[in-house]
């Protein structure tokens, strides 16, 4: 893991994980939530947002023209991304047709024919299909598919793997890292002890405490 999304789910764990009760938009109940909004719109999480979707994009060889997904949960991910690369252009997909003005529900970027990838905050399933249904309707060729949250919910990866398809869906982070990373961050009875032999990993250097991340002065805390 490179230190820029070690770092950005350092943040979605502090930031955006969040237990208790709650009730999903696909109707099911959960224990805990993942609100990307307040890492992607976060200073900082915005710049790490943009770099680390933008390393994978590479990484996949997609090669898009632009980026988009679903309004509002892709919305900061797209201009970050888009800021970020100095040269891919983005669009948002409005939930439903508008209906006043042009009429239309893709919004920015509109090359009929043009190269996408279409990107997600937390993925269950729905908001993504959307995006691609509508991507796909309005004349974009999709070449990837990614976002920053799976939930690994039942048919959620399936669904979106068979609306994508024959492009790739790739999730930057699944909700059980996260979820690790929060106990992590707040486990108070594992007492900090000191590293023999180990790199930082956030940035390599000589680690001071393995417990409970393995850290260096700087990134200790």
């Amino acid at each position: 893991m490179t230190a820029a999304r070690q770092e950005l789910l350092r943040l979605l764990a502090s930031k955006s994980f969040r237990r208790g009760d709650f009730n999903l938009s696909s109707g099911a109940s959960s224990d805990y939530y993942v609100d990307c909004r307040t890492t992607t719109l976060d200073a900082q999480g915005a710049r790490l947002t943009g770099q680390v979707f933008l390393e994978e994009i590479r990484a996949q060889g997609w090669k898009p023209q632009a980026i988009g997904g679903l309004t509002m949960g892709a919305d900061p991910i797209v201009t970050a991304v888009s800021v970020t690369s100095g040269e891919l252009d983005g669009f948002l997909v409005r939930k439903a047709d508008k209906q006043h003005g042009t009429g239309q529900r893709i919004e920015g970027f509109r090359e009929k024919g043009a190269r996408v990838v279409i990107v997600d905050d937390v993925c269950t399933g729905a908001s993504t299909v959307q995006a691609i249904d509508a991507a796909r309707d309005f004349g974009f060729e999709i070449v990837g598919v990614m976002c920053l949250v799976e939930r690994q919910e039942a048919r959620g990866r399936t669904s979106v793997e068979k609306a994508s398809a024959p492009a790739r869906f790739v999730a930057i982070f699944n909700a059980d890292e996260v979820r690790r990373e929060h106990a992590l961050q707040n486990d108070e009875t594992s007492p900090s002890v000191l590293a023999v032999g180990a790199g930082c990993e956030i940035c390599g250097r000589p680690a001071i405490m393995n417990r409970p991340r393995v850290r260096c002065e700087e990134h200790k805390v």
